[in-house]
Parts: structure tokens; C-alpha cells; sequence
């Protein structure tokens, strides 16, 4: 099974086939509109424009399953993010990234890239790191996603070569996605 095998829908409701993207290199990020992280958007969409579209693309799903920081619609979401950040990446439909709801693409990213520790290298790590030992321990057990902003890196075949956190700064990838593309 590979990248390409799953569908997702767009903030019109209409399904995707992943299959568009086959070529590309992929960052997969589960977004929030009212997250400390959500300045993440603004270096998201820089290195889209720096990178460009013809071999490299980002998916943005948004979830509304960390503190409720994703209250809206997908559509909403999507407005969100072109009026405060001029986001031009695909922003889809809100999912589940965690549970019994969890949409099958993100239980095959869990999957195939497991949760390897916070990076506690910066001050947000730092942060996300005493808060979810605070207030959401069970968070850090097992592969689940932890937070919003969690990204996957997909290389031009499909296969997710590798997992960052929320804390990890979008301009931080840029060698990554380079070296696969």
C-alpha cells in the first residue's frame, strides 16, 4: 500500500484520489486555526512558494481533536488560512487524526512513520513537552499524533520517509524535501 492508495475530500465535500500527487514530494500537516502553532502556516506557505509546486506539494487536514482549536468547518479553515497567512496550499476537509474516527490515511502514517519523542531541542518543544505531561500524559504513549502541526514527508514514490512534530519549524525541512526531490 502506498500514499497514492487513499482518498480525502476537499472543503467542497468532493473526494480526492492521493493518486493526483504521484511525482510529487508530500509534507502532510494536521492543522488548527487557534493553535499556538498556527504561525506555523505563514512558514508553510513560504517554503511552498520557495519550493514550488511542480515537484513538491503540501496538504493541509484540518482537526479540531487538540483543545478545540479547530472549531469551524473545513471550508472555514480554508478561509482562515488564505485571509491571515495567504496560504495557497490544499487545505481539506476537517478529519480525525487519532481514535475510533481516525481517517485511514492518518492510521497509515502512524503507521509507517511511528512517534520517536518530542524534540525538546527549542523553546516550543520544550513547551508542547510540559504541557501534554501536564494535561494530556496519555498523549505521549504510543504512535498517536500529539498535536496540531504534526508533519509526514513523502518522497516522489509514495512511501512516508519520515515524521516531525509539532514543534518542528516548517523552514527546518527545506534540506529534507530538497535531498528527496
Amino acid at each position: 500500500m502506498l500514499i497514492y492508495d487513499f482518498k480525502v475530500k476537499n472543503t467542497k465535500g468532493e473526494e480526492i484520489s492521493l493518486e493526483n500527487y504521484r511525482g510529487k514530494v508530500l509534507l502532510i500537516v494536521n492543522t488548527a486555526s487557534k493553535c499556538g502553532f498556527t504561525p506555523q502556516y505563514e512558514d508553510l506557505e513560504a517554503l511552498y512558494k520557495t519550493l514550488g509546486n511542480d515537484k513538491f506539494e503540501i496538504l493541509g487536514f484540518p482537526c479540531n481533536q487538540f483543545a478545540n482549536q479547530e472549531p469551524g468547518t473545513g471550508k472555514d479553515a480554508q478561509n482562515f488560512c488564505q485571509i491571515n497567512y495567504g496560504v495557497t496550499f490544499p487545505i481539506f476537509d476537517k478529519i480525525e487524526v487519532n481514535g475510533a474516527n481516525e481517517h485511514p490515511l492518518y492510521r497509515y502514517l502512524k503507521i509507517k512513520a511511528p512517534f520517536k519523542g518530542l524534540d525538546e531541542s527549542n523553546a516550543s518543544g520544550k513547551i508542547l513537552s510540559a504541557f501534554l505531561n501536564e494535561k494530556f500524559p496519555e498523549a505521549l504513549v504510543g504512535d498517536s499524533i500529539k498535536w496540531n502541526f504534526t508533519k509526514f514527508l513523502i518522497d516522489q514514490k509514495g512511501n512516508v520517509v519520515k515524521r516531525f512534530e509539532s514543534a518542528t519549524e516548517p523552514n527546518k525541512l527545506a534540506r529534507d524535501i530538497l535531498e528527496l526531490m
